[in-house]
């Protein structure tokens, strides 16, 4: 009897991906607790804090964004590389 060619494998959860999940969760998390940053003050350069908050997450859900997606390369090759594929 021939087997079946394998399909496609169930997603793992390692370590490096649940980090990766976290650099991707936090920016949401963050932006969407409105109450934690609905003020006016501390004011920075007159700008009020409500928008310079956000607008501090920009750069940093990119940093984020960018090492979740440096990890998670990362491990691919790796599981990759290990199997001899």
């Amino acid at each position: 009897m021939s087997q079946a060619p394998p399909g496609p494998r169930p997603p793992v959860v390692t370590p490096t991906r649940v980090v990766a999940a976290l650099c991707l969760l936090a920016p949401i998390v963050a932006l969407l607790w409105v109450d934690s940053y609905a003020r006016l003050t501390p004011a920075f350069i007159g700008i009020p804090f409500f928008y310079w908050y956000q607008m501090a997450w920009v750069p940093v859900a990119a940093a984020l964004t960018s090492t979740a997606y440096v990890l998670v390369r990362r491990e691919e090759r790796a599981r990759k590389g290990g199997d001899g594929k």
